[in-house]
């Protein structure tokens, strides 16, 4: 029993050195994985502190490279300035030679004699010389053509003044003539309110039985009815006797009217609201001027004279009454006779 108890410790205290030696090991691993990462933390801070130090760098380069582009633009701009205005400048010579050229009537071997001149003078602008006497000697030649153009300025200016001097003497003369013509023209009309006022009396007279017949305004108006049946150009008998005394009171009145006054008598035909629609009608237009030419034609065939007499057709778009009843319709269709100037 002895034995096996000091078997058993003999055991137990062998198991104990190996783990002791493992365990050393294991720190030893851990103590150079350590080493090995400390190490390589080192190198990696010293490479990436090394990248930011070369980026700093490189941004300064290009903020340098930046500065000198804008000032190579800068200048740049500043060289096609100077350019544009040398060019202008020269486009100037040019343009002024060529219009001294032409006011002067300078003949060939003078305009060659100036194109020789102006391209010396291009030669001279671009190569930014100073100025020669040769070029003062053009430029005293410039000044007296000049000198010889503001003359010619001064004599156009002159000859436009008396120019504008007769002109406001022909519109003051004109206006007059105006004024004249209107008073001219007032007159006339006057003169033919007057004989219209005569005409209408005179009618007034002749027609005076007839309730049918009015004077509406500044016109003479027959009913329709007197004159037309319903939807027809054709004339009721009944209704010739009033427009042969028409036709009569127009033979006095073109005696008395003085051949100056243009005058004439503007027959009217309307029509009331209804439509009409027939092959020899196909709108109250259609019936409204073929009553206006039928009483045109019967005053000439009664010896009026055609050039005092205008037709015209209004259908149903002037009425006198606008009501809608049958009294306000009959108003509506009717023949007016009209004394005006052409």
């Amino acid at each position: 029993m002895a034995y096996a108890r000091t078997r058993r410790s003999s055991a137990g205290a062998d198991y104990w050195p190996g783990f002791v030696d493992a365990m050393a090991t294991l720190l030893l691993v851990v103590t150079f994985l350590l080493s090995v990462f400390m190490i390589a933390q080192y190198f990696v801070t010293q490479e990436v502190s090394g990248k930011d130090t070369a980026l700093k760098r490189l941004q300064r380069q290009i903020d340098q490279l930046t500065e000198l582009l804008a000032l190579e633009k800068g200048q740049k701009q500043s060289l096609e300035e100077e350019l544009a205005a040398l060019s202008a400048s020269l486009a100037s010579a040019k343009a002024e030679n060529k219009r001294l050229s032409g006011l002067v009537g300078i003949g060939e071997e003078k305009a060659s004699a100036a194109g020789a001149r102006a391209a010396k003078l291009e030669e001279d602008l671009k190569a930014q010389t100073q100025i020669s006497s040769e070029a003062l000697a053009k430029v005293e030649l410039l000044n007296q053509q000049l000198l010889a153009l503001r003359r010619q300025i001064a004599a156009l200016e002159a000859a436009l003044e008396a120019s504008e001097k007769k002109e406001q003497a022909s519109q003051a003369r004109i206006a007059e003539l105006g004024k004249r013509l209107n008073v001219a023209l007032a007159r006339k009309v006057e003169e033919l309110k007057r004989y219209r006022s005569d005409f209408f009396g005179r009618l007034r007279d002749l027609l005076a039985k007839r309730k049918d017949i009015r004077i509406v305004g500044d016109r003479f108006v027959f009913q329709s009815e007197v004159l037309f049946p319903s939807g027809s150009d054709t004339f009721n008998p009944e209704g010739l006797p009033a427009l042969r005394e028409v036709a009569a009171a127009i033979h006095e009145l073109e005696e008395r009217i003085p051949p100056d006054i243009d005058w004439v008598l503007r027959v009217d035909g309307h029509t009331d609201a209804r439509p009409i629609n027939t092959p020899e009608f196909p709108s109250n237009w259609e019936l409204s001027t073929a009553r206006a030419l039928r009483v045109v034609r019967f005053l000439i065939s009664e010896g009026v004279s055609p050039k005092h007499l205008v037709a015209a057709g209004f259908g149903e778009f002037h009425p006198i009454d606008p009501g809608t009843s049958e009294e306000a319709l009959r108003r509506n269709r009717r023949i007016e006779l009209k004394l005006t100037t052409r």
